[in-house]
């Protein structure tokens, strides 16, 4: 089983410098914990600290590597009920290129 800190560290590297967003967001995956993600610096900052996030998604860890495996699409995940948005649905969908 991957650890939340497993996925920090892979996050952090997906999204290194230059990720094309310019956005803080951030993973709810409950009691898994959770990845906050500011694209808006330079070098962006990828943390398990809550924070104000500009696009929060919720998802069980298990689905969320799922998705990021492709297994689960972010369109099938979120009419299932498996992923929620909560703030700009924008930022979001951007996500969903990145990973």
């Amino acid at each position: 089983m991957i650890t939340i800190e497993e996925v920090t560290e892979q996050l952090r590297e997906r999204f290194g410098e230059d990720s094309g967003l310019d956005a803080s967001f951030k993973f709810d995956f409950g009691d898994a914990g959770l990845v906050h993600v500011d694209t808006s610096t330079v070098p962006h900052v990828v943390t398990n600290d809550d924070g104000e996030a500009d696009c929060t998604i919720s998802i069980s860890l298990d689905d969320f590597l799922e998705m990021a495996n492709g297994e689960l699409s972010p369109t099938t995940a979120f009419m299932m009920g498996k992923l929620k948005i909560d703030g700009s649905m924008s930022i979001a969908m951007k996500l969903a290129d990145v990973l």
